[in-house]
């Protein structure tokens, strides 16, 4: 059993791994031999009324596409499904999820709308969040006004749905070439909330060239400063796959911020962020344990730029396929495929 994950088990045996996912009464495996899987199966049919239902084209939502060169993990079906129930299937597309001139506040004076609804659609969109990482902010935005919804509001949800229905298809590619190197990328936006001023956090962690986890969330504490908002956006980041037997030692996290770095590396700046709470600050105690290692990343190559603010269309697509997420269409894919990882080596050779 998994140490993080408990629905997550894992075998060793004479070399080989079997991987085991458990939801429920869902269950998904896999592994380095064909001959450990098929005696997995036949025990597992001989202890349990199950059906096997072979290769993983469709569990829970989630539509797998696989091939020699990798996976893609989408939901076109759900997606397209979700624009019918909320009756935007023949709305006007829109390139970005969410305009760079949105400012969502309480809208105390704006037209109330339908709470049951809104919820609706915000809790359908928040599913496809699970592949879908380019509306993961434009919904978390607008789920912060589910107690009190108004009509801007609900115009932002659309706007959500009507970037949905230019990309049914997006989909997350995870390439069978890529590396097991563990990067991870902070950012965060200082007082972007019009409420309350407090910041959102954005991270993601890539093992090469695969995205694996991402967030974006406002923070819990107003942050006086963009240093003391971007640290506290970097100290949940430091990760690991322990799990899968996967070891590391100084794993880069790169920040844009010189200042939050200098915070985290340096004795003599801690003495004047005492003010900053104490549950932020094991991100020193992990660099000085060489856990990680702090890089500084210049704005345009931060990653996680997407999971803090609405960005310009050119900006959005860069970084949206730069996380690996590509449209699924055989041949092109390919060709895609090869332009990220050549982004990636030019970004990996600019840090060293």
């Amino acid at each position: 059993m998994g140490s993080v994950d408990k629905t997550l088990f894992l075998l060793s045996r004479g070399g080989d791994t079997l991987i085991v996912q458990i939801y429920v009464d869902d269950i998904i495996f896999g592994g380095s031999s064909h001959a450990l899987v098929s005696s997995f199966a036949e025990q597992m049919s001989r202890e349990f009324e199950m059906s096997l239902m072979g290769e993983l084209q469709f569990c829970l939502g989630l539509q797998i596409k696989q091939s020699p060169e990798g996976t893609f993990v989408h939901q076109a079906k759900y997606t397209k499904d979700i624009l019918k129930k909320f009756n935007m299937g023949d709305s006007k597309p829109m390139t970005t999820p969410m305009s760079t001139n949105t400012a969502l506040d309480a809208d105390e004076d704006g037209e109330a709308v339908d709470q049951k609804e809104f919820r609706w659609m915000i809790g359908s969109l928040l599913y496809l969040t699970v592949t879908k990482l380019d509306i993961q902010f434009a919904v978390c935005l607008c789920a912060r006004y589910q107690a009190s919804p108004r009509t801007s509001h609900r115009q932002a949800v659309k706007r959500i749905f009507r970037y949905l229905k230019f990309t049914p298809e997006l989909s997350l590619w995870y390439s069978s070439g890529s590396s097991l190197s563990l990067r991870g990328f902070s950012d965060a936006d200082h007082a972007g909330c019009r409420i309350d001023r407090k910041s959102t956090s954005g991270t993601c962690q890539l093992l090469g060239t695969t995205l694996v986890s991402w967030s974006s969330r406002k923070q819990a504490s107003v942050a006086l400063s963009t240093t003391e908002a971007e640290y506290i956006a970097a100290a949940p980041s430091s990760s690991t796959l322990s799990d899968f037997g996967l070891k590391y030692g100084r794993i880069p996290l790169l920040v844009d911020s010189t200042s939050a770095i200098s915070v985290a590396k340096n004795p003599v700046l801690h003495s004047r962020t005492k003010h900053i709470d104490v549950r932020f600050h094991f991100l020193r105690d992990h660099y000085e344990k060489g856990d990680i290692d702090l890089i500084h990343v210049v704005f345009a190559n931060q990653l996680a730029d997407i999971f803090t603010k609405p960005l310009e269309f050119d900006a959005f697509t860069r970084l949206r396929g730069e996380l690996g997420v590509l449209q699924v269409e055989g041949v092109d894919n390919v060709l895609i495929k090869g332009e990220i990882e050549s982004q990636w080596t030019s970004l990996i050779a600019l840090l060293v």
